[in-house]
C-alpha cells in the first residue's frame, strides 16, 4: 500500500512522542512491505508562534489531502502561556476544534485498556483492577455545547455569559449506527449516556439512539444518565463494552477512564469521519513541564498509530502486529517513568526514543 500521512507534532511533548509513532510506522512498512509518505504540517501554540493563528487553510488542506492524520498533544498550561493571553478562538484549542469541523471527523474512539503489567497503577480497588477491563468510548465530535453559539453580555450591571447545546436528528443517528457497528465486533453491548431526566438534548438523544439500535439486532442497548456513569466507572468498569455519548459528557467521562486505566500515556484516539479517513492522536495532554526531556511515554501515540492502520488503512495484521509489540514491551517489563515500579525487581526504565526503539524491534 502507498499512503499518505500528514503529522501535527503540535506543542509540549508532542514532536518528540509523535516522532516515535512515526518511526514505528516506518518500521511497519519496511516489514509488511508498504511505502507511507509523512508531511509535517503546524497547528496549536506553535502555529500561532509561526503563523499568528491556531490553524492555517495550508494545514487545513494538507490534512484533506491525506489518508490520515497522525498528531501530538497541542496547548500548554492555562496561566503561564501566552498563547492563553489571546481571545479564546485564537488559542491553541480553537485550532483543533476548527480542524474537526473542517475534517468532518464526528466520531472519536478512545479505548480504555488495563494491561496486567500496569493493574498496580490502576487506582481502583485490587479485586477490580485484577478483573480488569476493556473499554471503548465513542464520542460526538461536532455537536454539542463546544459548538452551539455563545455569547458574554452585560445584563443589569452583571456579566452574563450563554453557552447553546444543540444537536440535530442527523448527528445524533450517525454517532449511534458508528457504536452499534463497533459494538457488533465486539461484545455487542451498547451503554448510552446522557442526561434524559433534565435537558430536551438528551431525551432527543434517547430517542433517535433507540431507533437506531433496532437495526442492530445483535446489539444489546442500555441508557444510563451521565453522573451515574461517572460512579459506575470507578465501582466496575469491566461492566462496560460500548460507551456512546455527546461531546461534553464523553470528553469528561474519557478523561476518567484514561485515569483508571493507569495512565493517559498508555490511551491512544481516533476521530473519525464517515469514510476512512481519520485523525489520531494520544489522550494525554501536551505536558510542558516535562517537554524536551526525553521522558514522555510514547505509548499512546504509538498505539494511536496503531488504530490509523486499522480504521484508515484498513491494515488490520499491521494493527495487531503493533498493539502485540506494546504488549510484549509491557510483558517483559519495559516501562517509561510514568507507568515504572520502583518496588519491582525486573523492570527496565526507556526513555521516549529508547521505548520507540523497542516497539519497532518488536514489529515482526
Amino acid at each position: 500500500m502507498n499512503a499518505k500521512i500528514v503529522t501535527i507534532p503540535g506543542d509540549g511533548i508532542g514532536p518528540e512522542i509523535v516522532a516515535e509513532a512515526q518511526k514505528v510506522l516506518e518500521k511497519v512498512a519496511e516489514v509488511y512491505g508498504h511505502q507511507f509518505t509523512f508531511e509535517k504540517v503546524l497547528m496549536g501554540g506553535c502555529s500561532i508562534d509561526a503563523y499568528g493563528e491556531p490553524l492555517t487553510d495550508a494545514t487545513v488542506a494538507a490534512c484533506q489531502s491525506a489518508d490520515a492524520v497522525l498528531m501530538g498533544s497541542i496547548g500548554g498550561k492555562v496561566g503561564q502561556s501566552h498563547w492563553y493571553e489571546l481571545p479564546p478562538e485564537k488559542r491553541p484549542e480553537a485550532g483543533l476544534l476548527k480542524l474537526r469541523k473542517s475534517l468532518g471527523l464526528f466520531c472519536n474512539l478512545r479505548p480504555a485498556h488495563l494491561y496486567p503489567e500496569l493493574r498496580r497503577a490502576c487506582p481502583l480497588r485490587e479485586s477490580i483492577a485484577e478483573q480488569g477491563f476493556d473499554v471503548m468510548m465513542v464520542r460526538e465530535l461536532t455537536g454539542g455545547l463546544y459548538f452551539g453559539a455563545r455569547k458574554t453580555e452585560t445584563v443589569d450591571g452583571e456579566e452574563v455569559a450563554t453557552d447553546t447545546l444543540v444537536y440535530h436528528d442527523y448527528e445524533i443517528r450517525r454517532i449511534a449506527k458508528k457504536a452499534c457497528e463497533i459494538a457488533e465486533k465486539r461484545h455487542g453491548h451498547v451503554t448510552s449516556v446522557d442526561k434524559a431526566n433534565v435537558l430536551d438534548s438528551s431525551r432527543l438523544w434517547r430517542k433517535v439512539v433507540t431507533e437506531v439500535a433496532t437495526a442492530h439486532p445483535g446489539v444489546q442497548l442500555e441508557h444510563a444518565l451521565v453522573d451515574s456513569t461517572a460512579m459506575q466507572l470507578v465501582r466496575n468498569p469491566g461492566q462496560f463494552d460500548v460507551v456512546v455519548t455527546e461531546n461534553m459528557f464523553g470528553d469528561i467521562l474519557s478523561d476518567e477512564m484514561a485515569e483508571i486505566a493507569g495512565s493517559l500515556g498508555m490511551l491512544p484516539s481516533a476521530s473519525l469521519r464517515e469514510d476512512s479517513f481519520g485523525l489520531y492522536e494520544p489522550s494525554g495532554g501536551s505536558a510542558p513541564d516535562i517537554a524536551g526531556q526525553n521522558i514522555a511515554n510514547p505509548l499512546a501515540t504509538i498505539l494511536s498509530a496503531a488504530m490509523l492502520l486499522r480504521y484508515s488503512l484498513n491494515l488490520t495484521k499491521e494493527a495487531d502486529a503493533i498493539e502485540d509489540a506494546v504488549a510484549e514491551a509491557l510483558r517483559t517489563g519495559f516501562r517509561t517513568g510514568d507507568i515504572m515500579e520502583d518496588d519491582v525487581e525486573g523492570l527496565t526504565c526507556l526513555h521516549t526514543d529508547e521505548m520507540g526503539d523497542k516497539i519497532a524491534s518488536l514489529i515482526r
